[in-house]
């Protein structure tokens, strides 16, 4: 059996795609010759971003998406899948806000778990619905990250980590429900990537020397690596692999 990397024909939707993660995903699933739909809320980092994939070769578009609206996601989603089809959905918008739990209002839930749960749960389900009406099967790969499995230190993020939990249920749940449809379900749990997102702990001195003392690789991650995967498992190459949640951290969950 080979397992050379080929997604020419395929149609890729990445949520979150303008930047950091969603971005490099998009970047190699289009090397490996799938069309990229990119979708974010920044029309401007769109455009951007499209630039860069198409300057590198990728067939790419943008389209405006708040994940946490179900009205946008349905439209979109489904405007998608008429004009290209949807192959391959990975799901990469998320937020994440550090603040002590006694301290934590309505509006911070709201934001996490909207956008790293319920807009993943949409986007998976109106995904999962076009797929099946394809007939051609699929696969979703979601992002979760290593705050589902453990809780961090030292900053306080328990929404954050709670709203991450959720997703890699939520992965296994429909890996297991959406299997007799040829829909293959599964996440990435990255550890501390280099993106906007973990800039400013990067930046503290005090945040950084543990994040890196804790990681046995003595690094953060890349978006390409976390890329890296995301492309395995949107493949062929992982053809027999459902439900999964892969943790890419350095190391970091083994101490």
């Amino acid at each position: 059996m080979a397992y050379e990397i080929d997604l020419s024909g395929r149609a890729a939707f990445i949520t979150g795609g303008t930047r950091g993660i969603g971005l490099a995903c998009a970047h190699l699933l289009g090397q490996a010759g799938a069309s990229v739909t990119i979708a974010g809320r920044s029309v401007q980092e769109g455009e951007v971003a499209v630039r860069s994939l198409t300057q590198a070769g990728v067939s790419a578009q943008f389209v405006a998406l708040d994940v946490t609206s179900e009205e946008q996601v349905c439209e979109t989603l489904a405007r998608s899948a008429s004009e290209s089809g949807i192959d391959i959905l990975v799901n990469s918008a998320g937020v994440a806000r550090h603040r002590d739990t006694t301290n934590v209002d309505a509006e911070l839930w709201n934001t996490v778990v909207d956008t790293n749960f319920k807009g993943t749960f949409l986007c998976c389900r109106e995904g999962a619905r076009h797929m099946i009406a394809q007939g051609r099967g699929g696969a979703i790969v979601n992002i979760g990250s290593i705050s589902g499995i453990i809780a961090n230190v030292p900053q306080n993020q328990a929404v954050y980590n709670a709203s991450k939990a959720a997703v890699h249920m939520l992965t296994k749940s429909l890996a297991s429900e959406f299997a007799a449809s040829g829909i293959r379900v599964n996440a990435i749990a990255p550890g501390y990537v280099r993106t906007d997102m973990t800039k400013g702990g990067l930046e503290n001195p005090v945040w950084a020397k543990i994040w890196l003392d804790m990681t046995p690789m003595g690094r953060v991650c890349e978006p390409e690596e976390v890329a890296q995967a995301v492309l395995f498992m949107a493949s062929k190459a992982s053809s027999y692999i459902t439900g999964e949640v892969l943790t890419i951290d350095g190391g970091y969950t083994l101490r």
